[in-house]
């Protein structure tokens, strides 16, 4: 039986290997023309056409690599926008797999025959997921949704994440390296939410956390029904509404879209921002709209977390961006571990500052663009930006959301909607104090960091005043005092006003070696 299973495994490696290597050089190639041309004057239809196969092969290969694909899907700093779109049609309408193979894991599942546990059952699945498949039935006169994990799905994900480990480093050296740390950070964080979707336990927990977080807002969540949940089964009250991207639907109910795009985008960050859990997964199966207007949200299989460090940092950011503050973001991003340290500042603060001005609304002059984009390309890495794991879930929601304004069409200012969320939650205050906080840390750091000079300045001044003469010994005390004090000063003065920072750290260095000059040829 193990011989089997070892050898069925092998083969399983060698037509992964077989299936995606085609794939991976096809990639390859359009990653380096699209980074190369920056996405004008490309040959769309022909990387359409690369990742039309990619997806069908991800397809044949079953869930794992679906929703691999997805996650994809959603990583701009990974793939060409062709291959984006193409892969994002994973999320929707993937085959299910044969009532027959899902009829026994229900009925083990929950002890019992389909027949027993609900009143009515159609066996007709209303939506193929990667890792699972919904039907709907009747439990107690209530209509609700059963969903239900893939057959073996355990095992063909354990076996799938075994054969993707060999092969991620392999594909990452082969394609670019520069993608590594943002690739490696994605897989990882991959890796822990597939693991967690498969155990609807889990997913109960999310939903009824989340749905707690927000209760009193104008969104509709699900009840579990318990009796009937399990690890493999998650039954769900039935909640029907109009899906967010049927755009025909929402203007016959008088649905305003550009008010609709704005509470979701304030609902999510909300939860990003304000609460320890926030939805992972907004793709437009996920969100639906009640006829009255309410947001109807779906499937809490894939959820993001962040630390409460994680999270300041991240409101501080978006402050940041509010307040039209380049040199605070880049400070930011570096801190948030997003942004190489030793990537050009300048050219990445102009840069934000004109992506800045873009998210107020301000017209860009697109030679300064240009300008800016050949300065980059001649004095820093193309791929400065890199991607923690603990923030590839925001990252992948964020993504989301701003590819649904592009669907519903409408003239979105996300720094609108952060505004304003900023304001209501209170969160604004939290920033300023995190901000106090920060400087004072620094400012202690930089005081501290002046204090160490001072006994290798001291053992140098007493060596030359033992050699030197009063005049030399008088002037060499005064450039100690006023150098001190300008380092001290200047330390603070770095925290608010960074160029009289500079200025001062500027005259207390001249200071010093101007004294050691003097008396070394007095």
């Amino acid at each position: 039986m193990q011989k089997r299973s070892a050898n069925a495994s092998i083969w399983r490696i060698v037509n992964i290997i077989f299936r995606l290597l085609p794939i991976i050089i096809r990639f390859k190639k359009d990653r380096k023309k699209w980074i190369r041309k920056e996405g004008k004057s490309i040959n769309e239809k022909s990387m359409r056409k690369n990742a039309k196969r990619a997806t069908e092969t991800f397809i044949s290969l079953g869930p794992s690599f679906i929703k691999l694909g997805q996650w994809l899907s959603t990583r701009a700093d990974l793939l060409p926008q062709p291959w984006m779109e193409e892969l994002s049609k994973l999320q929707d309408d993937v085959p299910p797999a044969p009532f027959t193979e899902v009829k026994p894991i229900i009925e083990k599942s929950l002890g019992m025959s389909i027949e027993d546990a609900f009143s009515s059952f159609d066996t007709n699945c209303i939506s193929g997921a990667s890792l699972g498949q919904v039907y709907r039935a009747r439990y107690k006169e209530r209509e609700v949704i059963v969903k239900v994990n893939r057959p073996n799905i355990e095992r063909i994900i354990e076996e799938d994440i075994e054969i993707l480990k060999r092969l991620l480093p392999l594909a990452i050296k082969f394609i670019d390296k520069n993608i590594a740390f943002s690739a490696e950070s994605m897989f990882n964080q991959f890796i822990e939410s597939i693991y967690e979707e498969i155990n609807y336990e889990i997913e109960a927990d999310n939903l009824r956390r989340i749905k707690y977080n927000l209760r009193g807002e104008n969104v509709i969540i699900p009840d579990v029904i318990e009796e009937r949940s399990t690890k493999n089964v998650l039954t769900l009250e039935y909640i029907q509404g109009i899906k967010v991207t049927d755009l025909k639907r929402l203007d016959e109910v008088k649905i305003d879209r550009a008010k609709l795009i704005m509470f979701v985008h304030k609902i999510f960050f909300k939860m990003l921002l304000k609460h320890d859990i926030f939805h992972a997964d907004p793709h437009p199966g996920n969100l639906a709209v009640s006829k009255d207007g309410k947001l109807i949200l779906y499937d809490f299989g894939m959820v993001g977390r962040l630390d409460n460090e994680t999270r300041l940092k991240l409101i501080r950011l978006y402050l940041a961006l509010v307040e039209k503050d380049p040199r605070r973001t880049v400070d930011l991003l570096i801190s948030l571990g997003t942004l190489q340290v030793d990537a050009n500042r300048y050219v990445i603060e102009k840069g934000i500052e004109l992506a800045i001005k873009t998210l107020h609304g301000t017209k860009v002059d697109e030679m300064e663009v240009n300008a800016l984009m050949e300065l980059a390309n001649k004095t820093m890495s193309r791929f400065p930006f890199r991607l923690p794991k603990q923030l590839a879930l925001y990252m992948r929601m964020a993504s989301m959301l701003e590819g649904l304004y592009y669907t519903l069409k409408v003239e979105f200012r996300f720094v609108k909607v952060l505004r304003e969320l900023l304001e209501e939650e209170g969160l604004i205050r939290e920033a300023y104090i995190e901000e106090i906080l920060y400087s004072i840390e620094n400012i202690g750091k930089n005081i501290r960091d002046a204090i160490t000079i001072a006994p290798i300045l001291k053992s140098y001044l007493e060596n030359n005043m033992m050699n030197g003469n009063n005049k030399n010994r008088d002037g060499l005390i005064a450039a100690s005092i006023v150098s001190s004090s300008l380092f001290i000063s200047s330390s603070l003065l770095l925290q608010s006003y960074p160029i009289f920072g500079q200025i001062g750290f500027g005259i207390a260095s001249a200071i010093i070696v101007s004294s050691i000059i003097i008396n070394k040829f007095r």
